[in-house]
């Protein structure tokens, strides 16, 4: 005769225990939530809500037109170098994608520290460096002298995702400047968007 009770009926996890209804959501749901939220957010239709430029600060300005789509492609590229000068550094990352995340960042749940190559830390470090030099060079030749500097808005929108849609039209002119700045750096081609070197 067998032990215990009877087994339940229904879907089960590979590891045997059960599947509970309405408990998972699929993707489906998980994106008609975020386009919901978009929507009722920013304002806009279903169709704009998809668009993908919409998910960050420095997006939905390009998305209103206050960028250009190649401040946009350099604004990204810095956002990409300042995590990865972050994480050779040994600094967590600015946003952690979950609480989980910034537990194992602080070391308390295990942190797997990374070793990297020290010919790629210094290579991005000096990338890193030319970026900060590149924007403060245009703080130094702002057209808007009253308001706040190229340097500090860029860093603001792009690394803390600071919303810059009440921002005044100087801020945004520096802000447009200090892209600008970076547009140059990286040699983004005017014709297609896309990095010409890898600077």
């Amino acid at each position: 005769m067998a032990r215990g009770r009877k087994r339940k009926a229904g879907r089960r996890h590979p590891c045997g225990k059960l599947v509970q209804p309405g408990k998972a959501e699929t993707m489906r749901e998980v994106t008609a939530t975020v386009l919901d939220a978009r929507q009722r957010h920013y304002g806009v239709t279903a169709r704009q809500a998809k668009d993908e430029r919409l998910g960050s600060a420095i997006g939905r300005l390009a998305f209103a037109g206050k960028i250009s789509a190649e401040q946009l492609a350099a604004a990204e590229l810095y956002g990409d170098l300042m995590a990865r000068n972050r994480a050779v550094m040994g600094l967590p990352p600015i946003h952690p994608h979950s609480a989980t995340g910034l537990l194992l960042d602080e070391g308390i749940f295990g942190r797997s520290i990374t070793e990297y190559d020290a010919d790629y830390v210094e290579k991005i470090r000096k990338r890193a460096a030319a970026a900060i030099l590149m924007l403060r060079t245009s703080d130094h030749d702002a057209i808007a002298a009253t308001s706040r500097r190229p340097s500090m808005l860029v860093h603001a929108v792009v690394c803390y995702e600071v919303d810059a849609a009440g921002w005044g039209d100087a801020d945004l002119r520096n802000l447009a400047h200090g892209l600008e700045a970076l547009v140059t750096l990286f040699g983004i081609n005017r014709d297609s968007s896309l990095p010409v070197s890898s600077a």
